[in-house]
């Protein structure tokens, strides 16, 4: 009975192309005889040479919207630089350095802009293509957790060397993130790679469901004549430049495993109760997030490591836009979790309604070891018709000319971020919910003053302390 399920299951998916199907030569493997960045950076090139040959030989078909269609509106080699590969962003005289590490499915494009705020403060910035990315989505049915491991080593030693004696930071959004901290303890643990001093985490994905695990029984059949589809959870059109839309069961089993070895370390790390040589943390995370659990960040790892200086910065719900009784309980419940807990090793801001028949936010916060609310307004409102953020939502800004609002994508012949579908239900190949997910953050700004302080803040200790540190 099972079987027949999953035949059915098969027959309704829409057929695999070849980029879900091929796998390019030449990706990067964690066993490679690759020693340095500049090495990374140049098997990265020959790899992208060989996408735009694929693309130049694949059928051209008649999309207006497919990255793999070389004269389509979406192919990435229209814009100059392809934000899919690795980018570096250099400084004169560099006041530090960072790492952006993407999410999955992602590209480096994702954290652009953080990464062009981080080089205007005078940082020295790398955004690392993680294996398997920005090329076709089949790169993720052969690329490991391994092999994202090995290229973060590579990346961080060449940025702590270009940092000039100033702090070094890892920025991680979602699947990133997790790379982040797995990075940062694995370094303090073995004293062989340079440890970050500041990390800053969007969406972290610091725990994943345990359907993730429990999909490889899937992926096995996907393996019998005929049911090949069942490796992959969504077999979609490729109308995004920079993000896959289509998503294999190995690459959500690589996540699943990512996240159980990092809570091995975190649980050996609280049971040896070594000296608090974590750096702090600034994390971003919406209380709404339909990809990873919005409580992991704190109950999995805020609330059992000790670091210093550190804050989560909450974003809640638009309590005036969304009847709440249409809403489910979780986004409450980790909201009465936080207000009414008891003081926390961290300081934790909320941005929320001023009050429910308001759009206009404001900050709530409270300082680390506290339990008193201070509220200061943000000048920001919520844009007509939001009713939450989302998990992709956090790092990008209403002015993105790719998934940003409407004012922003108009012109750009791709308003991803601005989509406002209507006709019958039952058409789309795409579901509403991913046409309705929001992809921008419309309270970015206050993010951009959060980073900044942070990054200062870093640059002004780095000084204070004695040169050799």
């Amino acid at each position: 009975m099972a079987l027949t399920l999953y035949v059915m299951q098969a027959r309704r998916m829409p057929d695999l192309q070849i980029w879900h199907e091929n796998v390019l030569a030449g990706e990067f493997r964690a066993r490679d005889a690759v020693d340095s960045f500049e090495a990374y950076l140049a098997r990265e090139a020959e790899l992208f040479d060989a996408l735009d040959a694929f693309v130049r030989a694949a059928p051209t078909g008649t999309a207006t919207f497919s990255r793999f269609v070389a004269h389509s509106s979406s192919n990435p080699s229209r814009f100059a630089p392809n934000w899919n590969r690795s980018f570096v962003l250099d400084a004169a005289a560099p006041r530090g350095g960072a790492l952006l590490l993407h999410g999955l499915s992602d590209s480096p494009y994702s954290l652009r802009t953080v990464g062009e705020q981080l080089n205007a403060l005078g940082l020295v910035v790398v955004g690392l293509r993680i294996p398997g990315h920005g090329t076709l989505p089949g790169a993720l049915t052969r690329a490991t957790r391994h092999d994202w491991r090995a290229a973060v080593r590579l990346a961080a030693k060449h940025v702590a060397s270009r940092a000039r004696g100033g702090p070094f930071f890892i920025v991680g959004y979602s699947n990133g993130a997790a790379l982040a901290v797995d990075y940062t303890l694995e370094a303090l643990a073995s004293g062989e790679q340079p440890p970050p001093d500041r990390l800053v985490l969007f969406s972290p994905a610091l725990a994943v469901s345990r359907a993730a695990a429990l999909a490889r029984f899937q992926r096995w059949l996907s393996r019998v004549p005929g049911l090949h589809k069942l490796g992959w959870t969504d077999v979609l059109p490729e109308y995004d430049p920079y993000k896959y839309n289509s998503f294999p069961i190995e690459a959500g089993e690589q996540i699943y495993d990512l996240t159980q070895d990092l809570r091995t370390h975190i649980d050996a790390r609280v049971a040896a109760q070594p000296r608090s040589d974590l750096p702090p943390v600034l994390a971003f995370q919406s209380v709404v997030d339909a990809t990873i659990p919005a409580h992991a960040v704190i109950t999995d790892f805020l609330d059992r490591l000790p670091m210093p200086k550190s804050e989560l910065v909450l974003f809640d719900v638009n309590h005036r836009a969304a009847a709440e009784d249409l809403m489910r309980p979780g986004p409450a419940a980790l909201l009465n979790r936080v207000l009414q807990s008891a003081a926390r090793p961290y300081a934790v801001t909320m941005v929320t309604n001023a009050d429910p028949e308001s759009g206009e936010v404001v900050a709530r916060s409270r300082i680390a070891g506290q339990t008193t609310w201070v509220e200061a307004p943000l000048a920001l409102s919520w844009p007509a018709g939001v009713y939450s953020l989302s998990h992709v939502a956090l790092p990008i800004p209403p002015a993105d000319p790719i998934y940003g609002d409407a004012h922003a994508t108009r012109g750009s012949g791709l308003n991803l971020g601005a989509i406002e579908p209507r006709g019958e239900r039952g058409v789309l190949v795409l579901s509403a919910d991913q046409l309705m997910r929001l992809r921008h953050n419309p309270f970015y700004a206050y993010v951009a003053a959060r980073l900044e302080a942070f990054t200062l803040d870093a640059i002004a200790e780095a000084r204070r302390e004695p040169a050799g540190r």
